[in-house]
């Protein structure tokens, strides 16, 4: 027994008299059923285990939920399950900490056979019913039995302690496997466009939320935590979470590439730079950013900045089809950046092309995969990642920026503290591509005027 489990067992210590036990078991209300209607993901879950299962013939390998993580002292973090899990077994939300997913080659035959083992939940007549804060109903509430997980997801379901003990229940499985899983997630199957479609459609209600709120955070000593809690709590309601910690990057925070802090103040005549995304209860997350003048309106410099990153973005999605390389897309954004920045007289002069000193304003990549992760498939193999082609199903970011630090003593003064990123998310088709976001403005005009129609 760890530290933390004595320190729950302490907390929760009760009377242990036969007299409490069966008192405690006793005179309960029947439950009402739980939902076991076969959940949405299960046929498309069933598919992916089957192809993995064709990648690792006669291997046996284990893919775990994970643990509750620790907070701090006794309390913990709300659980979300490893996004490997969940593309494997469609469950989505809280489900289900400790839970393992085993595939045992069949002996004589091809393929797995796929168990998923999972704690019990305690229920009323049970001792941990009252006493076990990690499963006990009395702490956490009605869950799932291991009939009911097998009815939604379609997987044969047993209690994790019927694991075979040389089964590492924490053990994440081996680098090929998770690479292997990385691959298959580059292309997304209709349910999880789906998914990402509503994800998108909620992180776009929640930016629509936030520009009514940018008064209240003009006023507040830590303007960019009303910004932040506006988004987050619209994320709660609507979804699972936020995909990500939110960036809301005030006037010089624009700057720094991944400001989560969201300590400073908002102030008129700045931009504000939102880079948010829900995580709807499937898991799957969007990941949308937008700059926008806190005010309303763009200044003339604040929109040379902004018009270069939009014209850097529009080139990226211009060549998006099947068959080019993951890799163009960024180049194209930083040919725009590379020439508009020369042009202006910022980008000095290189000896090398290599050198690309003009990278100094936009050191991030221009896309990332998107999916159950916000920064999909990172463990495919580089070679497959940006080196890979693109197909239909795909889904990723377009997200060039420019960042002109305060302390940046290479930029014209008058741009030090303006930072602009414009990101969208998009879907490759048969022929070219579509912008799932586009419903967001974009044009400076356009953010302009939605704003005034939000304004209070």
């Amino acid at each position: 027994m760890n530290d933390k489990d004595e320190t729950n067992k302490a907390r929760t210590t009760r009377p242990t008299t036969q007299e409490f036990k069966d008192f405690m078991g006793e005179h309960w209300a029947p439950h009402e059923d739980v939902e076991v209607t076969r959940i949405a993901a299960a046929p498309y879950a069933a598919e992916r285990r089957a192809r993995l299962s064709d990648l690792f013939p006669g291997t046996r390998f284990s893919v775990p939920a994970g643990e509750l993580k620790t907070r701090a002292n006794d309390t913990d973090y709300r659980f979300r399950p490893s996004s490997d899990f969940t593309y494997l077994t469609g469950l989505g939300i809280d489900h289900e900490p400790g839970a393992v997913l085993l595939f045992e080659p069949r002996e004589g035959a091809a393929g797995h056979d796929i168990v998923l083992y999972l704690v019990p939940p305690a229920q009323p007549g049970d001792e941990g019913f009252y006493s076990d804060p990690a499963a006990g109903e009395f702490w956490i509430g009605r869950r799932p039995g291991l009939a009911e997980f097998e009815a939604m997801t379609g997987i044969a379901t047993k209690a994790l302690a019927d694991l075979p003990a040389s089964i590492d229940a924490a053990a994440e499985p081996g680098e090929d496997i998770r690479a292997a899983l990385a691959e298959m997630r580059f292309v997304k199957d209709e349910y999880e466009i789906q998914q990402l479609r509503d994800a998108v459609d909620a992180t776009i209600a929640g930016f629509e939320r936030v520009v009514p709120e940018l008064p209240r955070a003009i006023a507040h000593k830590r303007g960019e935590r009303v910004i932040e809690a506006t988004f987050d709590g619209h994320a709660r309601e609507e979804g699972n979470a936020v995909g990500y910690e939110t960036i809301a990057a005030a006037g010089p925070h624009a700057t720094t590439l991944h400001w989560i802090s969201n300590t400073g103040q908002v102030r008129a005549g700045d931009l504000l730079l939102l880079d948010a995304g829900v995580e709807v209860e499937s898991l799957y997350t969007a990941d949308i950013t937008r700059t926008l003048p806190i005010d309303g309106t763009f200044t003339p410099l604040q929109r040379r900045v902004y018009e270069i990153v939009l014209e850097a973005a529009d080139a990226a999605f211009a060549i998006v089809k099947p068959g080019i390389r993951f890799l163009d897309v960024h180049l194209a954004a930083m040919e725009v950046i590379e020439k508009r920045l020369t042009e202006w007289g910022i980008a000095p002069a290189q000896e090398d092309a290599e050198s690309k000193l003009y990278r100094r304003w936009m050191v991030h990549g221009t896309s990332h995969h998107l999916g159950l992760d916000v920064h999909d498939c990172a463990e495919a193999k580089r070679e497959l990642y940006l080196e890979g082609v693109l197909e239909p199903g795909m889904v990723f970011t377009i997200e060039p920026g420019l960042y002109f630090q305060e302390g940046d003593l290479v930029a014209p003064e008058e741009l030090r503290g303006i930072g602009v990123r414009i990101e969208d998310d998009i879907v490759v088709t048969e022929d070219g591509a579509e912008n799932l976001s586009a419903a967001l403005p974009r044009d400076p005009d356009e953010v302009e005027a939605w704003m005034k129609r939000l304004a209070r």
